[in-house]
């Protein structure tokens, strides 16, 4: 079940965390990892494939009126898609570090769909709802996701990456 099937939350925006399918973590070492980010953080919805690697979770934190639905993809698809990403980010990007990270994204073959949700507040107090919306668990867990799997986080609509 996703969020978007939870009329309590609205979906804001998705990022990406790009990385090597070889580094791809175990249902309980995402859980393990994202539960340590803060006591008050629920998961629900966890999925693991046959051999224990991570499929899916939800991560909802009522504090900061936030939740995520975070998905693994991986293979050819992925692959094209992250190749694009990279050549599209890194345009005149001078050699160097900022080299280095273009090329492993674009050789990554695993991906982490991240999609961020807000608590929808009662329709009179949208602005209300607003001010109390808080964007860190979103920020903490692509952090955790980016050093867990050595991956680079991406905004796609804004085109940049996170780190």
């Amino acid at each position: 079940m996703s969020m978007f099937d939870n009329d309590q939350y609205r979906w804001r925006e998705t990022y990406f965390v790009l990385f090597d399918s070889a580094r791809r973590p175990t249902l309980k070492a995402m859980e393990k990892k994202i539960a340590g980010l803060n006591g008050r953080y629920v998961l629900t919805n966890c999925r693991a494939d046959k051999h224990g690697r991570f499929e899916s979770l939800s991560v909802v934190s009522p504090e900061d009126f936030a939740a995520l639905d975070i998905s693994y993809l991986g293979g050819k698809e992925v692959s094209e898609a992250a190749a694009a990403i990279a050549k599209e980010l890194r345009g005149d990007a001078p050699g160097g570090e900022e080299a280095a990270k273009f090329r492993r994204l674009a050789e990554a073959d695993g991906r982490f769909d991240v999609l961020h949700f807000e608590m929808v507040a009662d329709a009179g107090s949208e602005g209300e709802a607003d001010e109390m919306f808080d964007p860190s668990t979103l920020l903490l867990v692509l952090d955790a996701l980016v050093e867990l799997t050595g991956g680079i986080a991406v905004d796609p609509q804004a085109g940049t990456t996170l780190q």
